[in-house]
């Protein structure tokens, strides 16, 4: 198959769009992902696939927690300032307020809603890890607001490895 085929299709795939945050020790971090699903019901697991060479592959891998921000469609700036490490200044990641979850992984106060999970196992596929946490904390601080979605923006991610 054609790689640009490959893309065209992946890209079709409707995809939540949320921050992931992570911690191992003193560095903190959080990045956007589109690759989130839930895995099962008893327990709750929630899975998400991380590139084998981010931050925060290696911060999940070290602090064995993450959390789920989900952010209003309204507003997807944040995800393009969290395509890149994150900088920690005080109680904030590249500026947006965060607190610490009972894992010690960061929790963003401008969520719409959030998830804080415990991994309980790690796939290696290929290019990604998919790491399976057992959901131990979530909020909602806006019930109203739609999560965003990779449709509200023009990011696209999935199909073949490009730019590496």
């Amino acid at each position: 198959m054609d790689d640009e085929l490959i893309n065209k299709v992946t890209w079709k795939i409707p995809n939540a769009l949320v921050l992931v945050g992570s911690r191992s020790g003193d560095t903190w971090n959080a990045m956007t992902t589109s690759w989130v699903t839930q895995v099962s019901q008893e327990p709750v697991l929630i899975g998400i696939a991380v590139d084998t060479v981010a931050v925060t592959h290696r911060l999940i891998a070290e602090g064995g927690s993450f959390t789920i921000n989900l952010w209003d469609a309204e507003n997807t700036r944040p995800f393009v300032k969290f395509s890149k490490p994150a900088e920690k200044v005080g109680m904030t990641l590249n500026g947006y307020p965060i607190d610490e979850g009972r894992s010690g992984a960061p929790i963003f106060e401008d969520a719409v809603a959030w998830m804080e999970c415990e991994v309980r196992q790690a796939i290696e596929c290929g290019t990604h890890t998919f790491f399976i946490g057992e959901l131990v904390d979530a909020g909602i601080n806006d019930d109203e607001a739609r999560p965003a979605a990779m449709s509200d923006t023009r990011m696209k991610y999935g199909g073949t490895r490009r730019g590496h």
